[in-house]
């Protein structure tokens, strides 16, 4: 029998074993779940959302336990593993508090007596999620598509297992049918050929993926054979902008928990620090000021910090300063990182560093800071520091999904999340989050 093993990331070792479903095992699992939607469907939203409140519930009540798993398998220090999972706790909540107002029938005027705009169901939602926020990624979209009358099907990261399938219990220890959520074990090497063929069973009414430019490119293809929707939230190299009037102190500081939070493996992550000349000298200071003192787990896995260390190699051969870091240690450990002098072209620049590798980029004035943060194909989210009104005029002009001026982005559940260009399409989280999920159905009364 075909297994998939996971490894902790600090030290190496194997941590447990885990059956792989094989072909036989996944189609009965895609007929579970899509009778299950079926039934779904039809239950009040009043119910299903009661489900969200109970998950809500027994995630705080095991919250030591699922952190425990989180930094078991993908590395992170513990109190980021714990504030995940709060973060997850109060997802549900939020969904639960806001979902009737964004589910709601919308009355719309036109020529008829009576018409409005409908929210319904689309059926099984297969969800394809990463390792490195491996129950927040799957929360943030299940509560949406549970919340819409669907149900959901999810393909997580091999090398967090283990924490799919607690999900997996947590939603049934919650209330959920039999079916209503279910997560596949898939070894990495058959997950391209397995997903190509979940994606066009036409069970499967819409696909939603977070992860990389790749998997999310093959993913698109295939549902568009299919023609099916999809919801992609890809990669970034979002700009951190710092201009002549910004708090240096506060950036700084910010700069820091954003780039290194994670161990820099996230998406959303500040990783070009563009700032202009007049500051940068003071910025950079302040920087390593922050860095000194800053502990960081060890990346999820060792070829995701071989990428990292090529790329700070590659940007120092082709000129940028190696201020600290770069050094590996034990495990799947690297160093924080800060490379200063970096410029178009370089590996720090034009790729998405998924690790803690902090780029400063240096900018003549404003213009060339706008610039130089619109120099990429990514387009997930901007921070833009200085006086709130030149920093918002300044922002105005870079292109991405989410703009923050004065404050690090991140993801909130009351607020749409997602991107622009190569950083993905669709929206999660809030109403618009939810919506993705439905039928937007036109009712017209003559």
């Amino acid at each position: 029998m075909s297994e998939v093993v996971t490894r902790n990331p600090a030290t190496g070792r194997e941590l447990l074993r885990y059956p792989a479903h094989d072909d036989a095992a996944v189609a009965a699992l895609l007929g579970e779940v899509s009778a299950a939607a079926r039934s779904w469907a039809d239950v009040e939203l009043t119910d299903r959302l009661a489900l969200l409140r109970a998950v809500g519930k027994l995630l705080t009540e095991r919250r030591d336990e699922y952190a425990a798993l989180i930094t078991a398998e993908m590395g992170k220090p513990l109190a980021e593993s714990l504030a995940e999972i709060d973060k997850c706790a109060w997802n549900c909540s939020v969904v639960a508090d806001l979902a009737p107002g964004w589910l709601a029938d919308k009355p719309l005027e036109s020529g008829s007596s009576l018409s409005w705009v409908a929210y319904e169901p689309l059926g099984v939602i297969f969800a394809v999620m990463p390792w490195n926020f491996p129950f927040w990624q799957v929360l943030r979209f299940a509560c949406a598509a549970l919340s819409a009358g669907n149900a959901a099907l999810l393909k997580h990261s091999p090398d967090v297992t283990g924490c799919a399938l607690a999900i997996e219990q947590l939603f049934l220890d919650a209330g959920a049918p039999a079916g209503l959520f279910r997560s596949l074990v898939i070894e990495a090497d058959r997950v391209p050929s397995v997903s190509a063929r979940i994606v066009a069973d036409p069970r499967i009414a819409a696909v939603t993926l977070t992860g990389s430019e790749r998997t999310g490119s093959a993913i698109a293809q295939a549902a568009g054979a299919a023609l099916k929707k999809t919801v992609l939230e890809l990669g970034g190299s979002d700009p951190f902008v710092v201009l002549a009037d910004a708090d240096i102190t506060a950036a700084a500081a910010a700069a820091v928990r954003s780039r290194f939070g994670n161990a820099g493996q996230s998406c959303v992550a500040a990783k070009r620090f563009v700032v202009v000349d007049a500051v940068a000298d003071e910025f950079v200071a302040a920087l390593l000021s922050e860095v000194a003192v800053l502990e960081i787990g060890p990346l999820a896995r060792a070829d995701l910090r071989d990428t990292a260390v090529r790329q700070i190699s590659e940007s120092v051969a082709a000129g940028a300063s190696l201020l600290t870091g770069g050094n590996t240690g034990s495990g799947c450990r690297l160093e924080p990182t800060v490379l200063d002098h970096v410029t178009p072209g370089m590996a720090a620049f034009v790729e998405e560093t998924f690790g803690p590798v902090a780029a400063v980029v240096r900018a003549r004035d404003d213009e060339h800071a706008i610039e130089l943060a619109n120099d990429t194909e990514f387009g997930l989210g901007c921070s833009v520091w200085g006086t709130q009104g030149h920093a918002l005029a300044v922002g105005k002009r870079i292109r991405s999904g989410a703009l923050f001026v004065n404050a690090p982005v991140a993801s909130d559940p009351r607020l749409p999340f997602g991107g622009i260009g190569r950083s993905g399409y669709g929206r999660e989280l809030s109403a618009e989050g939810v919506r993705e999920f439905t039928n937007v159905r036109t009712v017209v009364i003559a």
